[in-house]
């Protein structure tokens, strides 16, 4: 479904990526993990289309479709959704605008009403857990981290991604919390075959989301692939053993 190969960034000049390839596919999780600086969260944006991150060389390809022609927007149309680390807030938009107005982007031949919505909204909410006073607030005003992470996941669940995006989703969320969020997601790979990159420092989210693969990521390259044995090296020696 993703397809990556030999994908140099840079920022500002400098070359963050230096050769990625990595490949996801329908259905499955796929773990990248990686130290401070590594360059794992340049990859995601660079999925993404984020502006800042130049694509110097290499191909991103979705579907068989090249990324790399496409704008951000087009690129989420396609059905790519990331969750962010840190959420933004927006004040005077409410969740439920929010996803009113992105799906009948995505969906321009087809009437979304916004009752229907409301209610898949409150339904999702009380999957993953949040206060139905949330809804009527500005999305992520005034919300803690762990509510914020949260209002992600029920984004994904309404939008519906082939491709979703897990930045460091695990950050500053309790244990409880982070359960939910990844019975949510889990939920989502089995009844539609949705695709995910889990971006994290840490084993214990993954405890909760078994990966089918895992890639370690040093000095914006993919140094090392494989299964659950990555993650048990990692456990017992660190990263400095992975050259």
């Amino acid at each position: 479904m993703l397809k990556i190969n030999n994908l140099k960034v840079s920022v500002d000049g400098k070359e963050i990526l230096k050769g990625v390839d990595l490949s996801i596919n329908e259905g499955e999780v796929v773990a990248l993990m990686g130290p401070n600086g590594s360059g794992k969260s340049s990859l995601a944006s660079a999925i993404i289309g984020n502006p800042k991150y130049e694509v110097e060389s290499g191909k991103i390809l979705f579907k068989d479709e090249n990324l790399l022609t496409m704008t951000p927007d087009e690129r989420a149309n396609k059905g790519i959704y990331m969750a962010f680390q840190y959420p933004v807030a927006i004040s005077g938009v409410t969740v439920r605008e929010m996803l009113l107005t992105a799906l009948r982007a995505k969906n321009k031949e087809i009437v979304v009403s916004a009752l229907d919505l409301k209610n898949a909204v409150e339904k999702e909410a009380e999957k993953l857990h949040i206060n139905r006073e949330l809804l009527s607030r500005g999305l992520n005003e005034g919300f803690s981290g762990g509510e914020k992470k949260k209002m992600e996941i029920l984004q994904m669940r309404v939008l519906k991604p082939r491709l979703l995006i897990l930045d460091e989703i695990d950050s500053g969320l309790d244990i409880d919390a982070l359960a939910t969020i990844a019975k949510n997601v889990a939920e989502m790979v089995k009844e539609m075959k949705m695709g995910v990159l889990v971006i994290t420092h840490y084993q214990r989210v993954l405890s909760y989301l078994a990966p089918d693969k895992v890639a370690v990521m040093k000095d914006g390259l993919i140094v090392e692939q494989g299964g659950s044995e990555v993650v048990d090296r990692l456990e017992e020696s660190g990263y400095q053993s992975f050259e």
